[in-house]
């Protein structure tokens, strides 16, 4: 199944270069000069990704919303091109996971969407569903019995039996077909439906049973295409909570990501966050230590990167996008509470212009060296 996107805009030199960079990253692209176009075509068709050129403001928040609201397009990344001097918190501030800046240039934009189509591929992967009748046993204050509807990486519909689950949170324990180890997972009802029906998002599924789900879902889908290879990154400053990395390619705000980095035993991998991202210039992570396994994985990474030091390369590849509930206090360790000084920096300054970071940043590498 090709990617597809939907382009707002009514700017021909931008719909040009769009034209030729999407075509050569094998993405599908529906071009619409007027948001009402635009809108009905979106609450009709599944896109990967909304591209929207913000010339005309009120247009391009109607497309944005409409696309929120739209059930088809909710997980859409949205992508918006702006003037400069609307900079980078104008384009956040309408709802955008991406932000680019005109005018465009091809290399430039075929490089951001380099890390927009890898992402697109993920989170299409954690929505692709496996219709399938499994037992389920679902605990909270009371407990109940359910089977699934069908089943993805990120959750599942279920039909309760008997009685709906009257709690939001719940622990979903199942035996998946063929697989020896059971899946226990949090998750909370992100619907309900007719009959005692609902939709189950996980929560904090560890990455051993991540990667079990995942296996056993592409064992019953159809053959697909492949993911993109992981993006090397330099790492430029680290803390216990975070890291910055450079790379042409960084991944848009809120993407979940795993980080890989090469030592002498097997690859060391964590999970994190991209706090703040920077087109063409690096990504600033958050690590995940939503639980003891990714705790322990954090500390072997970062001990590993400060041993390392500035010849550290590490892979990341993106791992779907993250939901706004599951985020952390910004400047504090998730699993401490004090405050980081790296994180603290993603809070103060991911809406500034790039070269006013840097210079924090470097700031910051200073200070810490004495």
């Amino acid at each position: 199944m090709d990617l597809k996107s939907l382009l707002l805009s009514q700017d021909e030199k931008t719909v040009r270069i769009l034209r030729r960079v999407l075509g050569d990253l094998e993405i599908g692209i529906e071009h619409f000069s007027t948001s009402e176009d635009a809108i009905r075509r979106l609450t009709r068709q599944r896109f990967e990704a909304i591209i929207v050129d913000c010339s005309d403001l009120e247009h391009s928040n109607n497309v944005l919303l409409a696309t929120k609201s739209a059930p088809v397009n909710k997980r859409a990344l949205t992508i918006v091109l702006v003037e400069a001097s609307v900079g980078l918190k104008g384009g956040f501030e309408i709802g955008a996971h991406f932000v680019l800046h005109k005018p465009l240039a091809v290399e430039r934009a075929k490089a951001s969407f380099r890390a927009v189509r890898a992402l697109m591929k993920s989170e299409r992967r954690l929505q692709m569903r496996v219709p399938v009748q499994i037992p389920v046993l679902c605990v909270g204050a009371s407990r109940y019995q359910a089977k699934t509807l069908d089943l993805c990486e990120g959750g599942m519909a279920v039909q309760f039996s008997g009685r709906a689950a009257k709690e939001s949170v719940l622990r979903f324990s199942l035996d998946l077909p063929g697989v020896d180890a059971k899946i226990e997972v949090w998750g909370e009802l992100a619907w309900e439906g007719e009959g005692a029906r609902a939709g189950v998002r996980f929560k904090d599924v560890s990455d051993e049973q991540r990667l079990s789900l995942r296996n056993w879902l592409s064992r019953q889908l159809p053959e697909g295409e492949p993911d993109d290879p992981p993006v090397p990154c330099r790492l430029a400053q680290l803390s216990p909570g975070a890291c910055y990395l450079t790379t042409t390619t960084p991944f848009p705000k809120s993407t979940r990501v795993v980080l890989s980095f090469r030592t002498t035993d097997p690859h060391l991998r964590a999970s994190g966050v991209v706090r703040l991202s920077h087109g063409e210039r690096g990504m600033g992570i958050e690590f995940l230590k939503a639980n003891s396994e990714q705790q322990g994985q954090i500390r072997a990474m970062v001990a590993a990167l400060r041993a390392a030091g500035d010849s550290a390369e590490l892979h990341v590849e993106p791992d779907g996008l993250d939901a706004a509930s599951e985020e952390q206090p910004a400047g504090k360790s998730q699993s401490s509470g004090k405050k980081d000084t790296l994180l603290d920096l993603f809070s103060k300054q991911s809406q500034v212009p790039a070269e006013a970071f840097f210079q924090q940043l470097e700031q910051q590498t200073v200070q810490e060296s004495r």
